[in-house]
């Protein structure tokens, strides 16, 4: 079930939320909190059923083992604690390496050692990148000691819950555990009510309107690298830039919408994006850029390498490493592993001009030159990222230094324009968080962080401050309206999000 379908936009979001609502004035917190599960089964199931049971079976695995974890620990010596963890992140592991690279790992056997092994054509699970992670960091913290204590609903609600279920954010336990415990938990409140219709319109918005009207741009240049043709210079531009602003609106879209759709059931999720072509390096980029996943790449696989804790030269190694494999969690494919190689080159590279001992000149354009040159660098890597294997990946980075034909002098008057426009909103305009800052609209984001976070455009302490900041009042209403109407007049056709195919 797609967020931006009508069943979801004109049934299952409404109605839910009606009953739970309903169900937790007449019957309390608890049943509110299992109606939620049901209807996040359903959400699921409603793809192919066939793979509830793998769900369902790993989620109850792996608070089981979470428990026994949890008990062990405390013995002398931490007694199973270790082997059982272990234990546990590896039988994750083996279910998304199942479902996810046996075909790969069949595929690279028999062009390397040419052997003749049969393909599997093995049905992806939907979700099951992002929910084989949020498991992954559940164990490892049960063996840290850093659950807090919780029942067994209230673990399912954390694993399960619809909006962040298919896509992410993939949410951390602590931002769970400590919103279930609530008293008012769950409760109808007109204003979770507002705000969360705004942030999932807003990334509505961002889907229908933005993302899939770019990608007809983008869509048919790779298409056509993909069937061996030729890229020429300006369709090769057009179409490396298209996909970098289609997978932002895409991804951010969605995650707007997981972060809107929660908070109408008053749950907030964590930031996944944060303006991340505003980035003055690549480090700060990571920063920004599916925040949840760095946090996650960071926390349990980077710092478990051992981090920067065993010199530069281990240091450099170990992000790399990190980069590599956060690259082939987005799909078993060279392309990606590539992708996120480049990725941990371009942080090796960062760290060490860093420790260069030069003066560091911060002027607003040697800002603007970091910006564009991040940007830059980001959109040439997102070519492996979407290129369909590495020779349409070479036609359009063949294109893209090739000579263009002064007959296109015109053409690149107009792509100029086009890029401008498009800089300048993800430059200038403020993002969701920005705007709703005032009340707080995700769980790490606060009108203490928009203090410290401040526009490019020198608005602040101004009568602008009035049209960049949310409030609920009639203009406010009248324009989440009118984003709601042209996108919902926009859904003629129902695209996937990007993010689904990992």
């Amino acid at each position: 079930m797609l967020f931006n379908s009508p069943v979801f936009l004109f049934g299952f979001l409404p109605l839910t939320a009606l009953l739970c609502f309903v169900i937790r004035a007449r019957l309390g917190r608890e049943a509110s909190l299992g109606f939620l599960v049901l209807a996040s089964l359903l959400f699921y199931g409603w793809w192919n059923p066939v793979y509830l049971p793998l769900l369902i079976g790993l989620a109850v695995f792996n608070f089981l083992m979470a428990q026994a974890i949890l008990a062990e620990r405390l013995k002398l010596r931490g007694g199973w604690a270790t082997p059982l963890t272990a234990f546990g992140v590896t039988v994750d592991l083996a279910s998304l390496g199942y479902f996810k690279y046996t075909d790969f790992l069949i595929g690279t056997s028999n062009a390397v050692l040419e052997t003749d092994l049969p393909l599997q054509h093995i049905v992806l699970p939907l979700a099951i990148s992002f929910f084989t992670f949020q498991k992954i960091a559940y164990l490892v913290d049960a063996r840290r000691g850093d659950v807090e204590p919780h029942s067994f609903l209230e673990y399912c609600f954390f694993v399960m819950f619809f909006p962040q279920l298919i896509a992410g954010p993939i949410v951390h336990h602590k931002e769970i555990f400590s919103q279930t415990k609530l008293q008012r938990g769950f409760s109808f409140d007109r204003m979770n009510l507002m705000i969360g219709l705004t942030i999932f319109f807003a990334g509505l918005f961002k889907k229908v309107v933005l993302a899939d009207n770019v990608a007809l741009v983008a869509t048919p240049v790779f298409a056509h690298a993909a069937s061996g043709a030729e890229i020429g210079f300006f369709d090769a531009w057009e179409g490396m830039l298209a996909y970098t602003f289609q997978l932002y609106f895409d991804f951010s879209g969605y995650s707007d919408m997981a972060i809107g759709a929660a908070r109408i059931f008053g749950v907030k999720l964590p930031l996944n994006f944060h303006s991340p072509y505003q980035a003055l390096n690549i480090s700060d980029f990571w920063r920004r850029w599916h925040m949840t996943l760095s946090r996650f790449l960071r926390d349990y696989l980077y710092i478990s390498l051992g981090g920067n804790r065993r010199g530069k030269l281990r240091r450099y190694m170990n992000l790399f490493i990190t980069m590599a494999l956060g690259g082939l969690w987005h799909g078993p494919a060279w392309t990606f592993m590539l992708w996120g190689a480049a990725h941990g080159l371009m942080l090796i590279v960062n760290h060490g001009w860093n420790a260069l001992p030069i003066r560091r000149i911060n002027t607003w354009w040697s800002r603007g030159v970091a910006r564009t040159l991040t940007f830059l660098f980001v959109a040439l890597a997102w070519v492996l990222f979407r290129a369909a294997d590495l020779e349409a990946a070479a036609a359009i980075y063949r294109g893209l230094v090739a000579v263009p034909s002064f007959s296109d002098a015109g053409r690149l008057i107009d792509d100029m324009g086009w890029l401008l426009f498009w800089m300048g909103i993800l430059w200038f305009w403020p993002n969701t968080q920005q705007w709703l800052a005032m009340v707080r609209p995700a769980f790490n984001y606060k009108w203490a962080d928009r203090r410290r976070d401040q526009l490019l455009l020198p608005v602040d302490h101004t009568r602008f401050m009035r049209f960049v900041l949310w409030r609920p009042s009639k203009p406010v209403a009248i324009a989440v309206g009118i984003a709601a109407a042209a996108s919902l007049l926009s859904l003629q056709r129902v695209s996937e999000f990007l993010y689904f195919q990992f």
